[in-house]
């Protein structure tokens, strides 16, 4: 029960230490001390304490985690033991913001013309309203492109997610072919990471720095998972569009909000896309309905709303 609880309430936490609450109680003289010297900002944060309560903390009193070490290519490829994450898209809260896309695309240094994350104008009916529509990859429990690649470039980890290390990648982009939901995208050209990332040893985890003549796509972002933290996506989003938790715990997060995932599916008609190709995505949808915004068109470059 103590991991259930310490994991939910890192991710609710979103990569800061709830620990660190503790400044405000008599752990010690040199703490008691510390917490004396820190000014309160007034912005308090929701955690869970290790009763399972939810408890508000003054942001000043929080520390960052460390940056964890690099861990070696096998165990990136491993994954992370006893998890199996999985992401709900609440398509009611989805206002095309695309704050989404510009943290996703910041924190994997991706080429201008790329995005790992689409938002598309969808219409099911001529008599149904129009909507936005995130998409990322699915990371499927059975997943076609995995089976593909020549090169295990490609692969699936024990958490459920699935990668691609450019360093095996050959761009022969049977994968991209493989793939129904068009979520990958191919560098044709100098994906122009910036220094000193380029310098650096290509990481499975953080798919960066990204390389010229290989394949990229949506990662789930397990180097942040590795360090309890919500992938940028997530986080990001200003409307809560976004949950992501483990399958195993039944439990996901926007970062403000936290449900149990198995209730949530179940009690708002959760579906996953394509759902009769067999390819079993770990990527839910919550349908449009009750919606927090009315549909508004982006610009007039973008496209009318198709029937799906």
């Amino acid at each position: 029960m103590d991991d259930t609880v310490t994991s939910r309430r890192n991710f609710i936490a979103t990569g800061l230490a709830a620990a660190a609450g503790c400044a405000n109680c008599s752990c010690g003289k040199n703490h008691t001390h510390e917490a004396q010297d820190i000014q309160p900002t007034g912005e308090k944060v929701k955690l869970l304490s290790v009763d399972g309560e939810v408890i508000e903390v003054d942001r000043a009193f929080l520390k960052p985690v460390p940056d964890l070490p690099k861990v070696s290519n096998d165990v990136e490829r491993q994954g992370i033991a006893g998890k199996k994450f999985v992401m709900v898209i609440d398509l009611s809260r989805c206002k095309n913001v695309g704050a989404c896309k510009e943290a996703c695309n910041h924190a994997h240094s991706l080429h201008p013309d790329h995005n790992w994350i689409k938002i598309d104008a969808m219409q099911d009916a001529e008599e149904s309203a129009p909507y936005w529509q995130p998409t990322t990859c699915m990371h499927c429990d059975n997943p076609p492109c995995v089976k593909v690649c020549p090169v295990d470039a490609t692969f699936k980890r024990q958490d459920g997610i699935v990668l691609i290390d450019s360093d095996r990648c050959i761009g022969c982009r049977f994968c991209m072919a493989a793939c129904p939901y068009s979520t990958r995208v191919f560098n044709w050209g100098d994906p122009q990471v910036p220094e000193p990332l380029a310098s650096q040893p290509y990481s499975c985890e953080s798919s960066t720095p990204q390389k010229i003549g290989t394949v990229g796509k949506c990662d789930f972002c397990p180097d942040m998972a590795r360090k309890g933290e919500l992938p940028h996506c997530v986080s990001a989003c200003p409307n809560g569009v976004f949950f992501f938790g483990d399958m195993n715990e039944d439990s996901v997060t926007n970062g403000a909000e936290t449900f149990r995932f198995s209730e949530l599916v179940r009690d708002k008609a959760g579906y996953r896309l394509m759902e009769d190709l067999g390819t079993k995505p770990s990527v839910y949808y919550l349908p449009p309905v009750n919606r927090n915004f009315p549909f508004e068109p982006a610009n007039e470059n973008k496209a009318q709303p198709g029937l799906t």
